[in-house]
């Protein structure tokens, strides 16, 4: 693993989600990594196409499918610990959508 990857790997991430307009949907989910956080929103979106399509074993879907919850989300937002500073830096959702193009890029080519 490149010394980049190390220091990707032990990124600790704080996803902030907000599913509706109604606050009361705020939330947000911890990870590790930022990795870990992108597998995290595709789970998120997985287990909200079983939800909706209980009947089908096998479903798929493209980046554009994942991109438009990403967009249909009232907000989605990360905060990223960065070593050299000591502190949580914020990303907004075309950065999230960014990451997570090069996430399953680099997953599919594994």
């Amino acid at each position: 693993m490149s010394v980049a990857a190390l220091v990707e790997a032990n990124r600790h991430t704080i996803v902030l989600m907000q599913s509706s307009p109604n606050r009361a949907t705020r939330t947000f989910m911890d990870y590790g990594s930022i990795s870990q956080a992108m597998d995290g929103i595709c789970g998120l979106y997985e287990r909200k196409l079983k939800e909706i399509n209980p009947t089908i074993q096998n479903i798929t879907y493209d980046i554009s499918d994942l991109y438009n919850f990403i967009d249909g989300l009232a907000d989605l937002s990360a905060l990223i610990f960065d070593h050299s500073i000591q502190a949580y830096l914020p990303y907004d959702r075309l950065w999230i959508k960014h990451r997570m193009f090069q996430h399953l890029k680099r997953l599919a080519s594994q």
